[in-house]
């Protein structure tokens, strides 16, 4: 079940509790989780207009049910202008720093079937009252929707507040494997924490609400920077 963690911003964490969230912003469904989380994303979607599906990226975890909720629910996709290529042709190793790699391999076997992107969001365009941000890194095409008159910030993948692999709780970096280019992530972050978000909705984790805390995760910088990676 979707919960209201802000005035018009739901959250629906799906299984296991935490790992992969889906959003409502107004009527606008961002993020899908993974193909097999289709199913119960639908059945916690009854009795929640949805007038479209927006992905923060193409990642097979986050656009995994778009092809089956945008079919049953008649509504468009639209994504970051990077990622339309993936999502239009379900090829998610496009999305990774080598596409011949294990990790890019698997995701291209576990993406949503193609389906058409209806429109490709960018910088200022507005989704469900909250203004898209381009935050390429993570996937070229990478996006974060902010709302600046309570300050909530949806920021997908840049970061991480739990470990989808390792389940720890607590901000992180997305691994350097997973990042199509880090660097450019890396300033992604420095910009979105300077926001200083006062409700901060992530792809992975719980929400955070405190722009301190992440301003300094972020100032720290991530772990290669400081030769740990």
């Amino acid at each position: 079940m979707f919960t209201e963690v802000a005035p018009g911003l739901l959250r629906l964490s799906l299984f296991p509790r935490d790992h992969t969230n889906a959003y409502l912003l107004g009527d606008v469904l961002v993020d899908t989780g993974g193909s097999f989380q289709s199913d119960r994303l639908l059945a916690a979607l009854l009795g929640h207009p949805v007038s479209a599906v927006a992905l923060t990226h193409g990642h097979f975890d986050h656009q995994g049910g778009a092809h089956a909720v945008c079919e049953a629910l008649d509504v468009p996709l639209w994504c970051g202008e990077g990622d339309r290529r993936a999502v239009e042709t379900g090829d998610g190793s496009l999305l990774y720093p080598d596409p011949r790699s294990r990790t890019a391999r698997l995701a291209r076997r576990l993406a949503s079937p193609p389906h058409p992107v209806a429109r490709t969001l960018r910088q200022g365009d507005s989704a469900g009252g909250f203004a898209v941000l381009e935050t390429p890194g993570h996937t070229p095409g990478h996006l974060a929707f902010w709302r600046e008159e309570d300050r909530a910030l949806v920021l997908g993948d840049v970061l991480f507040h739990r470990n989808p692999l390792t389940l720890r709780r607590g901000l992180a970096y997305p691994y350097r494997f997973l990042a199509h280019d880090y660097e450019r992530n890396a300033t992604a972050a420095r910009r979105l924490a300077a926001l200083a978000p006062e409700l901060t909705c992530f792809g992975h984790g719980e929400p955070l609400r405190d722009p301190d805390r992440l301003q300094a995760f972020v100032h720290a910088g991530p772990p290669w920077a400081k030769g740990a990676g």
